[in-house]
């Protein structure tokens, strides 16, 4: 029985000698009281004295916790530590390179404890490379939409140009895509339900990537949709069976897009603008074909947005011009290049000539240096996009004030009644625009009831946040107008909804009245209504005697256009005014023909 109990011990010696574990008997001073090869070959680089008398003095510099570990652990038997990671950066002449061990301390008596160490470097560094590549794939997709991100879309494109190239291919097609309402959606209900719309967009953009093309073959690894930031997505199409099918897309994505959008009790609208780079048209890197496509969006969006536009060279010019036309413009905001015209408002309805100069409307012009007058449909739009149009909105009303305040001082009577000023989306979305308004009504000495401030239909009928900004300017005693009423989105079953007094009856309707009856009774049908609201109505763009007889048969209150007189500066508003007083008794009272002078006579303004 002795012999047998030897023959085992010696096989448990020669086990613990041979083991590949590396295994120390400690006591609770951490003594060492028995140790293997392993466990030798593993500690010993860490001893400073160069012995192993001591477990807690060769851990001191690497885990000097195990100490105190061994010491708090209360119970007679029991894990005191598992698998604690020790790292041992590379020392020059101790190890070349990094290691990293692992140590479990058993609590086997009251005074007999057992270190296992285990060298786990290999494990570590698959640990490492797992960890790498899982932060790796985060870093590549986009955390709201869980689409790839920028940088994933980037590489895709990449990959896909270099396929093309080897091959001799041009199967592929990049699609810059851009929300046309976005910000609307933000500032009308919210941030959070701006984030579930972009949801909505990746899943939608997702379902209409359909995984088979025309001919059946699976093309789930070659299309990839990606969000690259705030409300911009690309996607990417390789490998197409046809040229056609980057169209088939690119309108199938518009439709898709377009559909409302359930958000909450709100059912929203969203269309989107693209641009579309065909593989024939691709050139340079994947960063240059992905701004070709924008800039394609950009012009699609100028299009009136909604729709997908090919990438040509031109634009790309355009869009040089464009970019060399902002710097330009920040210039003459700065430099004093911009100036105020004004376009006078005819009293249609008056019993005297001198009533019929009912007001002025102030319009912003850019004195170029090299280029003359550049009209505003070549920057108001501009300054829109690059966040410009809140100050020029700004200077021209508190110069068209002071100008009020002049001509009260210098004119008496003859002076205009109402000055009218149009203002922004983005004048109307600052906070801080009654305030604004307020103060420069103060400081120039304007009265607020001869202040006329003009948004478009489709503003006012759009957003609630306007509305309420609307209420606000209208509480100061000021007058607010629809500008354009017939070209937006309300209704005038809609009007009595609008903080507005007065509604101006857009040129495009006044321009047709005199040739379709079906313009005269729309024009009509809008002076009943605002009368039965108690609105004033004003017709824009009158330019012939007969627009002007039809318009004020209709009812009109005011009517303003070239045939009275077009945009001009301070001083011409002067004379002007002065010459209708010296003239009024020449002034024909009535637009139906039975004045004893013709039309005609107003004629030579429009020269």
């Amino acid at each position: 029985m002795e012999e047998n109990h030897s023959e085992a011990y010696e096989a448990l010696i020669q086990f613990l000698y041979v083991s590949p574990i590396g295994l120390a008997q400690i006591n609770a001073q951490g003594d060492i009281e028995m140790i293997n090869p392993m466990s030798a070959q593993l500690l010993m680089p860490l001893s400073k004295s160069g012995d192993l008398d001591n477990l807690f003095v060769v851990l001191e510099e690497v885990a000097p916790e195990v100490r105190g570990k061994v010491a708090a652990y209360g119970e007679p038997l029991g894990v005191v530590c598992d698998s604690l990671r020790i790292r041992l950066e590379a020392k020059a002449g101790r190890r070349e390179q990094l290691q990293v061990l692992s140590l479990s301390v058993l609590k086997l008596g009251a005074n007999r404890l057992m270190a296992v160490v285990n060298d786990v470097t290999s494990e570590w560094q698959r640990e490492q490379q797992g960890m790498l590549r899982k932060l790796n794939d985060a870093a590549r997709i986009d955390a709201l939409t869980r689409l790839p991100n920028r940088t994933a879309i980037q590489e895709f494109v990449q990959n896909v140009i270099a396929r093309s190239r080897s091959d001799g291919a041009s199967d592929f097609a990049v699609i810059f895509l851009n929300c046309d309402r976005f910000k609307q959606i933000n500032d009308t209900l919210g941030h959070t339900a701006g984030d579930k719309t972009l949801g909505l967009i990746a899943d939608r953009l997702r379902s209409a990537l359909r995984p088979y093309d025309h001919v059946g073959r699976d093309t789930s690894d070659n299309h990839m949709a990606a969000r690259i930031g705030g409300d911009e997505f690309v996607v990417v199409l390789d490998q197409l069976g046809r040229s056609d099918d980057a169209h088939a897309v690119a309108a199938r994505l518009i439709d898709t897009l377009d559909k409302p959008y359930g958000i909450g009790p709100h059912q929203i609208r969203c269309s989107a603008s693209m641009g579309v780079v065909l593989g024939a048209q691709a050139d340079g890197d994947a960063d240059d074909i992905l701004q070709d496509a924008s800039i394609a969006m950009a012009e699609a969006k100028q299009q009136g947005g909604g729709r997908y536009a090919v990438f040509e060279p031109a634009m790309k010019e355009r869009a040089v011009r464009r970019g060399n036309a902002e710097v330009e413009l920040r210039q003459a905001l700065v430099g004093g290049e911009f100036f105020v015209v004004y376009q006078p408002v005819i009293d249609l309805q008056g019993t005297s000539g001198l009533e019929r100069s009912a007001g002025v409307e102030a319009l912003v012009r850019w004195r170029h240096p090299t280029r003359g007058i550049v009209p505003p449909l070549e920057f108001i739009g501009l300054a829109e996009e690059c966040g410009l149009i809140s100050a020029l909105g700004t200077y021209v009303l508190e110069t068209a004030c002071h100008q009020m305040a002049a001509w009260r001082r210098r004119l008496g009577v003859l002076a205009p009644r109402n000055l009218a000023v149009n203002l922004s989306r983005a004048q109307l979305a600052d906070v801080e625009l009654v305030a604004q308004v307020d103060r420069i009504l103060r400081s120039t000495g304007m009265q607020p009831q001869n202040l006329q401030l003009e948004v478009t239909e489709s503003l006012a009928a759009q957003d609630e946040s306007v509305q309420a900004r609307l209420a606000e300017l209208r509480a100061l005693g000021l007058t607010l107008a629809l500008d354009d009423f017939g070209t937006g989105y309300s209704s005038l079953a809609s009007l009595h909804l609008l903080p507005v007094g007065t509604v101006k009856i857009d040129r495009s309707f006044v321009s047709q009245a005199a040739t379709s009856r079906h313009h005269r009774v729309l024009i009509e049908a809008t002076v009943r209504v605002a009368q039965s609201l108690e609105m004033k109505t004003v017709a824009e763009g009158i330019e012939t005697v007969e627009q002007a007889q039809i318009v004020r048969s209709l009812g009109c209150d005011k009517g303003q256009g070239y045939l009275f007189s077009r945009p001009i500066d301070a001083l011409e508003i002067e004379q002007w005014l002065r010459g209708k007083h010296d003239e009024q008794a020449h002034i024909p009272r009535r637009y139906d023909g039975t004045a004893g002078h013709e039309m005609s006579t107003l004629e030579p303004s429009l020269q």
